[in-house]
C-alpha cells in the first residue's frame, strides 16, 4: 500500500479557503499534508476530521518561534509555510464549541484579505506598471513584433489576474465587513 502521494492542483492567493477544504477532505480520505503548494505531499493516516487553516502574515517571518508558539497554545499544528501563508491543522474533535478556527472573527479575517491584496496583488500591479506597459508602448514604436506580441499576452493574462483576483478579494471583502 502506498504511504505517500502527490497532487498537483493550483490554488490562488484568494482561494486558500478552498484550499483549507482540499486539505480537510485529504485528511478525512486518510492522506494528511506533509508538504504543499502546486505540488501537495501527502502521507497516509487513519481518516480524521482536521481542520486545516491558513494565514498570512509578515509576523510569521519576522517573529516566526513566537508567531508559531501562539498558534501551538491554541492546540494548533504547525505544518509548513508556502507563498507568504503558514499552514496549520487541528483535529475537529478538539475544537471548542464555537471556536471557528485561527480567526476569531470576521473583523481579522478582513484584515488578512488586506494583508494578501498588499502583499501579493501591489507588487503584481507594480510589475505591471513597471515593465509589461511600457514595453508595449516602446514595441508599438519599432521593437521586435515577436517580443511585442510576447507582452501583449502578458498584458492580457495581467489583465484577466486583476480582474479574476479583484473580483474575489472584493467578494471577500463584502463578506468579512
Amino acid at each position: 500500500m502506498k504511504t505517500t502521494k502527490r497532487t498537483l492542483k493550483f490554488f490562488s492567493v484568494a482561494d486558500w479557503e478552498e484550499e483549507e477544504i482540499y486539505l480537510r477532505k485529504m485528511h478525512q480520505q486518510g492522506w494528511k499534508l506533509v508538504s504543499g503548494g502546486i505540488v501537495y505531499t501527502f502521507e497516509r493516516c487513519e481518516p480524521e476530521d482536521v481542520v486545516y487553516q491558513l494565514d498570512y502574515n509578515e509576523a510569521s517571518r519576522k517573529d516566526g518561534e513566537a508567531y508559531r508558539q501562539m498558534f501551538a497554545d491554541a492546540g494548533w499544528e504547525y505544518i509548513q509555510e508556502f507563498g507568504g501563508y503558514s499552514y496549520f491543522r487541528k483535529p475537529a474533535a478538539e475544537m471548542q464549541e464555537h471556536e471557528e478556527g485561527i480567526f476569531c472573527d470576521d473583523a481579522s479575517r478582513l484584515e488578512m484579505v488586506k494583508r494578501v491584496w498588499n502583499g501579493r496583488m501591489i507588487p503584481i500591479l507594480v510589475v505591471f506598471l513597471l515593465i509589461v506597459i511600457p514595453y508595449i508602448a516602446t514595441g508599438l514604436i519599432g521593437g521586435s513584433l515577436v517580443l511585442t506580441a510576447l507582452y501583449w499576452v502578458l498584458f492580457l493574462m495581467y489583465i484577466y489576474i486583476f480582474i479574476r483576483m479583484g473580483i474575489k478579494f472584493w467578494r471577500l471583502r463584502e463578506r468579512f465587513r
